[in-house]
């Protein structure tokens, strides 16, 4: 090791380099075994030690320490900068460069001794869990619970730069890599953004989990962390049809999809971020690329329609390609305010096996009751606590998210619901948007006529407002009365309620009643559990427990 970490200019050292007939080091370049490749191909526990790194540590620390004349070289991107330093140096590197690349070879040391010693801890722990199958099996009840580690080693590694975080004074900003792992997307196409990663991280998994407990193509329309909407591939009604504006087109599962995703709340869904668990093909590419939408992640794309995407906004759409078989790793960590705080990454997949016999009198849960009941369960995992969500066909219709009270998710939502269902009323479809003369096409856009057509059935348009409001029609459209809306509201029946935790009040049942809620799903739990069912009981209810709470925060 004297010869790493000889000095010049110190005699001691120089007579020992003569004597052994060595000479000073200028450069040392290192690349370490290649551990965590051996870690992600599977590789057993024998192989992965095999792959582990003893010299090479030392050889970087050392050479690293002896920066003020040695240049430590740690990684194969450095090499193009640094012939371009070194050829306008006549052949030798600067200060500054020696310094930033030993900064980097003491952090890729140090990432290569985490990934190893965080390794090696999990296999302890799998080998634990083996020999004391009775004692984990324990963990899920109230005798033993799993113990968190005392200490854990994380490396970051800088992916992609980001333009800013949250908000534009949030600088710097990056996607960092972890642990050397893959990350679950590929950029392939635009430049995402901090929300935008968030959004999509928290879609794909949406999309994904519904995928697998329905077997149905599946999509959502993610804003601000949560669900605006989502759905699997279930026919169009008739009065869905006209409300979404689909005439007689014929849509693929992924199209149909994500139709009905963007249609649960389309105002909210303006500028959102698209998840889809199949590979986009045209016809989805088509009806995405009229729509404002920031972005998309998918597990694939046919060509056609990723050349179709990649133009829109200007080439600037944002494109991720997802691997279906990522799962992430077991635990997840957070930093707030100076606090590191762990978990274990809510893992649970949500299931037909989940979704319980009805604790209500009323007990016809028939497949597609089921199908509804897990599309709201997986879409509160997904949203923002405290959550409450009304499904239908196979589709959110009302979300309410991140409420201080759940009564108030639940009026959230319900507004949201009666707004949907009211999009299908004859007078708000037949409003007289106003059409070219000759060709009698509208001269009013869709998301203009889907903005008109909402404030419509709210009704609470202000003088000011109406004044704009009014100037889309050929003719003054009749109002919507309170009666028109109770009359139509009273034949609307088959919604599922879904919560992410228990109801602790009777309280939403009785508000859920106003939206033709025939079902619930929800964890269970509360000391209140039985006056709930008798408020279902009531109102000739359904109801089923999954015993799993959704806490998404």
């Amino acid at each position: 090791m004297v010869v790493f970490l000889a000095v010049r200019g110190n005699d001691a050292h120089d007579t020992d380099l003569a004597t052994n007939k060595i000479g000073h080091l200028d450069m040392v370049v290192c690349n370490l075994y290649p551990f965590a490749e051996a870690v992600a191909k599977g590789g057993d526990f024998n192989q992965c030690m095999e792959n582990v790194d003893i010299g090479g540590p030392c050889m970087l620390r050392a050479s690293a320490k002896s920066n003020q004349a040695v240049i430590c070289v740690t990684n194969p991107t450095q090499y193009i900068d640094l012939m371009k330093i070194m050829g306008a140096n006549g052949g030798n590197t600067t200060t500054e460069l020696r310094v930033k690349y030993a900064a980097e070879a003491f952090q890729h040391s140090a990432a290569y001794e985490a990934a190893i010693a965080n390794y090696m801890r999990q296999q302890n722990a799998a080998t634990a869990a083996a020999g004391e199958t009775k004692e984990v099996a324990a963990c899920d009840g109230n005798n033993a619970k799993p113990q968190p580690p005392d200490f854990i080693s994380r490396a970051y590694s800088r992916s992609l730069t980001l333009k800013y975080g949250c908000n534009p004074h949030q600088l710097p900003a990056a996607l960092m890599g972890l642990d050397g792992a893959p990350l679950p997307f590929q950029v392939k196409n635009g430049k995402p953004g901090y929300i935008n990663l968030l959004d999509a991280a928290n879609a794909w998994q949406l999309v994904r989990e519904l995928k697998i407990a329905t077997g149905m193509a599946s999509a959502a329309s993610f804003k601000h962390v949560s669900p605006a909407g989502c759905a699997v591939a279930t026919p169009l009604t008739e009065g869905e049809r006209l409300a979404y504006e689909c005439g007689d087109k014929v849509y693929t599962p992924a199209a149909l999809a994500y139709l009905r995703a963007r249609n649960a709340d389309p105002m909210s869904s303006f500028g959102d971020f698209a998840a889809l668990s199949e590979v986009v093909d045209v016809a989805t590419a088509k009806l995405i690329k009229p729509c404002v939408c920031d972005g998309i992640v998918a597990p694939g794309y046919e060509p056609e329609a990723l050349e179709i995407l990649s133009k829109k906004k200007k080439g600037n759409f944002i494109i991720l390609e997802a691997d279906f078989d990522y799962e992430g790793p077991p635990n997840e960590y957070r930093e707030v305010f100076g606090m590191g705080m762990m978990q274990r990454r809510n893992h649970i997949k949500l299931t037909k096996s989940h979704i319980s016999a009805p604790v209500t009198k009323r007990t016809d849960v028939t497949d597609e009751v089921v199908r509804d009941m897990l599309v709201a369960s997986i879409a509160l995992k997904y949203t923002q606590s405290n959550s409450v969500g009304y499904a239908k066909n196979g589709q959110m219709v009302g979300v309410g998210a991140g409420q201080q009270s759940r009564v108030d998710c639940t009026k959230l939502a319900g507004r949201k619901v009666q707004v949907w269902a009211l999009r299908q009323h004859p007078k708000v479809i037949n409003l007289p948007f106003k059409k070219h003369p000759e060709t009698g096409k509208l001269l009013v856009k869709k998301q203009a006529r889907i903005n008109a057509r909402v404030r419509y059935i709210e009704g609470d348009i202000t003088e000011i407002e109406y004044k704009t409001w009014v100037q889309q029609f050929s003719e003054v459209p009749e109002p919507l009365t309170e009666t028109d809306k109770n009359e139509f509201m009273k034949a609307f029946e088959g919604v599922t309620l879904g919560s992410d935790a228990f109801f602790p009040f009777r309280d939403s049942i009785d508000h859920a009643s106003r939206y033709g809620v025939s079902y619930v799903v929800q964890p269970g739990g509360s000391v209140n559990d039985s006056k709930v069912t008798e408020a279902c009981d009531e109102y000739n209810m359904a109801m089923t427990h999954t015993g799993v709470r959704l806490f998404h925060h």
